[in-house]
């Protein structure tokens, strides 16, 4: 199954950031094989939008859960609006992440985690 950790780096041995919409990559893992591919966050630099612009490309992957440290509200629909299941609270290494999803030891989101901007600079943490 194919799911989605955001990172500061391009490794499962970087750390995960803590934004979603706004993270600087995306690692797509392939969680049978561990076989991944890392994608730069080309929404992360928009004015507004960056959460749904990065749902709707997590559903064009085929990602089936994303993890992250926070999904703000816009995100959090379109995530969930394309059945993709959203792990918030995350942080530490990429590949720390991946074992607790696969040990089952990570609860799905019931709501947002933070407040639309989250993560834009100058609206304090995570930017």
């Amino acid at each position: 199954m194919k799911i989605c950790v955001t990172a500061q780096g391009k490794t499962l041995d970087d750390q995960v950031d803590p934004r979603f919409g706004r993270c600087q990559f995306f690692i797509i893992v392939d969680t049978d094989t561990l076989a991944f591919e890392a994608f730069e966050n080309q929404s992360a630099q928009f004015a507004g939008g960056a959460g749904i612009q990065s749902g709707q490309f997590m559903a064009s992957k085929g990602v089936k859960a994303v993890l992250t440290g926070n999904v703000g509200p816009n995100a959090f629909q379109t995530l969930r609006a394309a059945g993709i299941e959203i792990y918030t609270g995350l942080s530490g290494k990429i590949r720390d992440a991946i074992d607790k999803y696969k040990g089952g030891a990570l609860k799905p989101a019931d709501n947002p985690s933070v407040g639309s901007k989250f993560g834009m600079p100058g609206a304090g943490k995570g930017s």
